[in-house]
């Protein structure tokens, strides 16, 4: 449900009432639960129009309040601040409502629209490095959110697959294969260096380059054919990543530079015959006095270099053109760093100008800041180079098996039959299962042996050790990699996205405080609870009592909320901090409201919050990329 438009409308009849209809209600939730629900901040400004005593007008809208089927109470605090807090009867309603919807309450837009967001991008010929790390990620995620509130997403990986580059790289293979020299392309960052120091040492090899690239642009076969070796390899290593990250991004959403080369030298044209595009000196310049410089001169958008090259800006106008023309977008979303915010503005504004742009198709520009090192350096290599996104994500999966090692139950007790058994177990070899009093452990599927509980493999609760029951080792290595790579994710997308951050790894796999294996935990606790609850009744009625229940119940009503401001705004961190917030109370109302020990209708309820807890957790973290666990 959308609980704020709720909730704004009752506020809203409360203003008409005090006299001040035409004033907005300026409602949002409180920063602190115990203070109530949500907050009415409009009083003030209309009180100032109407030159009322701000307290006083604050009071009559409280009042107009009393009796409301949707809030409880309405308390006045402050210069003219009003705290709401909703009726636990109408909090009971809607969870039962929400737990019995498979959108656990969150219906899909209205208006629907066709979204192509733009995000990845890597340049091809070399393998990804960390800094395609948040665009992939938070292109991602906000991709999941749209798609989740019933828009359709196209998701368009503009890949660079094509200029300068590929003419050097092309000369150089060409250039190994003449001299029969080894070579490797599956290494595509160490044949790019080489081709590059050929290119900036050996004048002659540059310029053999460039012809080359004129080659590839005029459509030579052989040419095109090495620069498809080079393209495929690329991608089969973008790909791995993607998979690897958990991203929706797939081979065919793949458009490279190259898929609008036919178009370039059209829209140039076209700018030129509308009276955008002007020669300077000898360049192609679309001038914009909306961008002027100190000077006061406008902004030179070139379209097309001196000798008829093309840039970023003739492919970007060519590509903005097809996804309005042929993918009939209503709103563009390019995910791209924020230095290159100038750039999209000017593309915008030109689009505009030119008719490709309507005035009824949204184009945003999605910018966001750099990963940082500790050292408050873009983050790099000890060496100074630029680290390899697959290298980045193996130490991921590495140092959050570590941090299981610590934590979880499994893994110590593996490291106990290891030690008994004196052999280097493969986890996939070793499979345990709980008798009433024993361990039946089977290595590599011919040798068992049962282990008595009281004896060397005792763990303290035994409750924990029932958990495990038919459950693989296998599942070590699956947990390390949802662990790590949902860290290195949540990391970034908890994180305004406009902002820098610094890459920690110690306190991102951290199991305390805003983080992913934090809120992976409070799933798996979740999970724990209804292994141990046996029968319950999901369909009885709420009954919510304790002002923790309140509170928890209050938050899960807010998931449409969360979603439609991430929807609107492609701000993640919006449903980040949103998730911390449920994780942080249902520890809260676990800890100070007994569950399972509960009788009759109090433990359904708790059961029933808990149950929306787990749902809303593995949803929300689903729309964030992030796996959840249900053991840990």
């Amino acid at each position: 449900m959308n609980l704020h438009q709720t909730v704004e409308r009752e506020a809203a009849a409360a203003f008409s009432a005090a006299g001040i209809a035409d004033s907005p209600v300026v409602l949002q939730p409180t920063k602190n639960a115990e203070h109530g629900d949500f907050q009415i901040n409009g009083v003030m400004g209309a009180a100032k129009k109407a030159k009322q005593n701000p307290r006083e007008l604050a009071q009559k809208v409280a009042e107009a309040l009393a009796g409301n089927a949707v809030i409880e109470s309405a308390e006045v605090a402050g210069p003219g601040f009003i705290n709401l807090r909703l009726r636990p009867e109408f909090l009971a309603q809607n969870i039962q409502t929400a737990l019995k919807d498979a959108r656990f309450g969150v219906a899909k837009t209205d208006k629907p629209k066709t979204v192509v967001i733009d995000y990845s991008s890597p340049n091809l010929a070399k393998e990804m490095h960390v800094g395609h790390l948040r665009s992939s990620i938070i292109g991602d995620s906000i991709s999941r959110v749209l798609e989740f509130m019933g828009n359709t997403v196209i998701r368009q990986n503009h890949v660079g697959d094509w200029g300068t580059q590929f003419g050097m790289l092309v000369a150089y293979l060409v250039e190994q294969q003449k001299d029969n020299a080894a070579f490797e392309l599956a290494d595509l960052e160490q044949f790019y260096r080489a081709a590059k120091v050929r290119f900036d040492e050996a004048p002659a090899f540059a310029d053999t380059a460039r012809e080359y690239v004129v080659k590839l642009q005029g459509g030579d076969e052989t040419v095109l054919a090495l620069w498809k070796q080079f393209v495929d390899i690329s991608l089969s290593h973008a790909q791995a990543v993607y998979d690897t990250l958990g991203l929706k991004l797939r081979p065919e959403d793949v458009a490279g530079e190259s898929k609008y080369n036919d178009d370039l030298q059209p829209v140039v044209d076209d700018l030129v015959q509308k009276g955008l595009a002007v020669e300077d000196d000898g360049a192609k310049v679309v001038f914009l006095n909306e961008f002027k410089n100190k000077e006061g001169e406008p902004a030179a958008f070139i379209v097309q270099k001196q000798g008829g090259g093309f840039l970023y800006a003739s492919t970007d106008l060519a590509c903005l053109r097809y996804r309005i023309g042929r993918l009939k977008a209503d709103r563009l979303l390019y995910v791209v760093d924020h230095r290159q915010a100038l750039h999209f503005e000017q593309l915008f504004t030109t689009s505009r100008k030119a008719g490709y742009l309507p005035e009824n198709v949204k184009a945003e520009f999605i910018g966001f800041g750099t990963m940082m090192g500790k050292d408050g350096k873009p983050f790099k290599t000890r060496s100074g180079d630029t680290v390899k996104l697959v290298d980045l994500l193996d130490e991921a999966i590495k140092k959050a098996a570590i941090v299981i090692k610590e934590k979880s139950h499994l893994a110590q007790l593996l490291e106990k039959i290891q030690n008994a058994f004196h052999v280097d177990v493969q986890l996939g070899d070793l499979k345990i299962k709980l008798n009433t009093d024993e361990l039946i452990i089977t290595l590599n599927d011919n040798y068992s042996a049962a282990i008595p509980l009281s004896k060397q493999f005792t763990i303290k609760d035994a409750n924990n050790v029932a958990e495990y029951k038919d459950v693989a080792f296998d599942n070590i290595f699956e947990n390390s990699k949802k662990i790590g790579i949902g860290a290195v994710k949540y990391a970034d997308l908890s994180k305004n996205r406009t902002s820098d951050y610094v890459f920690d790894w110690d306190a991102m796999l951290s199991f305390e405080g805003n983080t992913a294996p934090y809120l992976q935990y409070a799933y798996t606790r979740v999970q724990s609870v209804f292994r141990k609850a046996g029968e319950w009744d999901a369909n009885a009625p709420t009954v919510l009592t304790e002002p923790l229940e309140k509170q928890l119940a209050a938050e899960l009503l807010k998931f449409e909320d969360v979603l439609q401001s991430v929807a609107d705004t492609a701000y993640p961190h919006y449903l980040a901090a949103y998730l911390y917030q449920i994780a942080t109370l249902f520890s809260r109302f676990y800890e100070a409201c007994p569950i399972l020990k509960a009788e009759g209708a109090t433990r359904n309820s708790r059961l029933q919050l808990a149950k929306l807890t787990g749902d809303t957790l593995k949803q929300g973290l689903d729309l964030l990329g992030i796996d959840v666990l249900d053991v840990m």
